[in-house]
C-alpha cells in the first residue's frame, strides 16, 4: 500500500506531530506500506504570524496535485489543518480520492490563547475541514468525546508510543544543579502555559528544554530558571533521567508525547487534571494531577519511579503504527467495497520495501 502523508508540520520543527509522523514512516515497511511525505519542503515559505519559527508553505493546488500524481498513492492521509492540508483536501475531493485526517492540537483553545476568537468559530472551521474524511484519528477518549460534542463524526483512535531503547533510567546525572530538579520539555509558547510552572515557589531548580516565541520573554521574567534550548536524542534522554519531577503545565495538549518520555525515564509527573495527562495517567500511580500545580509537583517527589516505567511499557510505537495504517487500509478497502485486513509484512519484506523506497526517492 502506497500512502501519502500531507503535513504542514515537519522538520526543522520539533514537536509531537513531527515525532509521531516520523515514527509512522519508520514503522511503515513492517506493515507493507511505502510512505511518502508531502511537506512544506520544496515550496516557498513564510513564517507563521506570531510564531515565525514555524514556516508555512505558499503552495498552489496545481503543485499539490502534481506531487500527489507523481507518487500515485493508494491512500492519502492529511495530518494538519494548514495550507498543505487544505490544498491536499481540495485535490482529494476534486479527484474523489478517499482520505483520512488526524487531529493533533486543541486548535480552538490554541487560537483563543492568542486572539479574541470564539472557540465555536474554530470548531466550525475544523468540522468543515474534517467532515469529508473517511475517518478522523485522535489520540485519546477525551479528545474523541470533545469532538463528538462539537458534531464531529467517524472518529478513530490512534494512540502514541515511546522509544524505550532511548528513554530509560540512567546512572549519574548530566545536570549539576541544586535538587530537586523540576523539568519541563516542549515548545516554549503561550499555549503551553509555562508561566504557571515557572512562577511556582519550589525548592531546588527549574529546567526548561525547548524553544519557541515566548522564550525570550520568559527568560527575562524568570532569570533563575535554566533554559537549555531544544535538545534531542541521547542528550534529551539524559536530561529526563537526571531530573526529579516532570512538570506539565499545558491545558491544551491532546496527548503530550513528552509525558510518556518522562514516565519511561522513571520521572514522576505533575500536571493539571485536564485531558492529555488525565488520559495518559488514568489508573496509574505515575503522576499527581491537581488544580494546585505546586502541590502536585511537591507530591510527585514521593511517587515511586517504577510506576512510570510500568506505564510506559504499555505504549509502543509499533502498536501506534498498527492502528495508524490499519485505519487507512480499512478506509481504502471500504471505499472499494472490499473487506479490510491489516497484517505485519512477511519476513524480508521490510528490507525489500526499504530498498525500493531508497531507489524510488533517490
Amino acid at each position: 500500500m502506497r500512502v501519502l502523508i500531507a503535513t504542514d508540520a515537519w522538520r526543522p520543527q520539533i514537536n509531537g506531530v513531527v515525532r509521531s509522523l516520523e515514527r509512522m514512516v519508520e514503522a511503515a515497511p513492517e506493515f507493507g506500506v511505502t510512505p511518502h511525505m508531502l511537506t512544506p519542503e520544496g515550496f516557498r515559505q513564510i513564517g507563521l504570524p506570531s510564531y515565525p519559527d514555524i514556516r508555512i508553505a505558499l503552495a498552489s493546488r496545481r503543485h499539490i496535485a502534481g506531487r500527489i500524481a507523481e507518487f500515485g498513492p493508494d491512500h492519502v492521509h492529511i495530518a494538519t489543518e494548514g495550507p498543505i492540508g487544505w490544498l491536499t483536501r481540495a485535490v482529494c475531493l476534486a479527484q474523489k480520492r478517499t482520505f483520512t485526517t488526524s487531529y493533533h492540537t486543541r486548535f480552538p483553545q490554541y487560537v483563543a490563547a492568542r486572539w479574541p476568537i470564539p472557540e465555536s468559530w474554530s470548531y466550525r472551521f475544523l468540522r468543515r475541514f474534517h467532515d469529508p474524511a473517511a475517518g478522523v484519528m485522535v489520540s485519546t477518549a477525551t479528545v474523541e468525546a470533545e469532538l463528538r460534542a462539537h458534531g464531529f463524526e467517524r472518529i478513530l483512535r490512534w494512540g502514541r508510543g515511546v522509544d524505550l531503547s532511548l528513554f530509560h533510567p540512567r546512572p549519574g546525572s548530566v545536570l549539576d544543579l541544586p535538587r530537586p530538579i523540576f523539568l519541563s520539555v516542549g515548545r516554549v509558547a503561550v499555549e503551553k502555559n509555562l508561566a504557571a510552572f515557572l512562577s511556582l515557589r519550589l525548592p531546588g531548580s527549574k529546567v526548561v528544554v525547548g524553544d519557541g516565541p515566548a522564550r525570550a520573554d520568559l527568560q527575562r521574567a524568570f532569570p533563575e530558571v535554566h533554559f537549555l534550548g531544544a535538545r534531542e536524542g541521547e542528550e534529551l534522554a539524559a536530561i529526563y533521567a537526571s531530573s526529579d519531577v516532570f512538570v506539565f503545565p499545558s491545558l491544551t495538549d491532546t496527548f503530550g508525547i513528552v509525558l510518556l518520555e518522562a514516565a519511561a525515564s522513571g520521572l514522576p509527573v505533575a500536571a493539571f487534571p485536564v485531558q492529555g495527562p488525565s488520559d495518559v495517567f488514568a489508573g496509574s500511580q505515575a503522576a499527581v494531577l491537581h488544580e494546585d500545580l505546586r502541590q502536585a509537583a511537591l507530591s510527585a517527589l514521593r511517587l515511586p519511579r517504577e510506576a512510570g516505567l510500568a506505564l510506559a511499557a504499555g505504549h509502543s510505537w509499533r502498536s501506534s503504527a498498527e492502528q495508524f495504517y490499519g485505519h487507512m487500509r480499512r478506509a481504502m478497502h471500504a471505499a472499494a467495497g472490499k473487506p479490510a485486513r491489516i497484517e505485519p509484512a512477511p519476513a524480508g519484506l521490510s528490507v525489500r520495501l526499504e530498498a525500493a523506497e531508497r531507489k524510488e526517492f533517490a
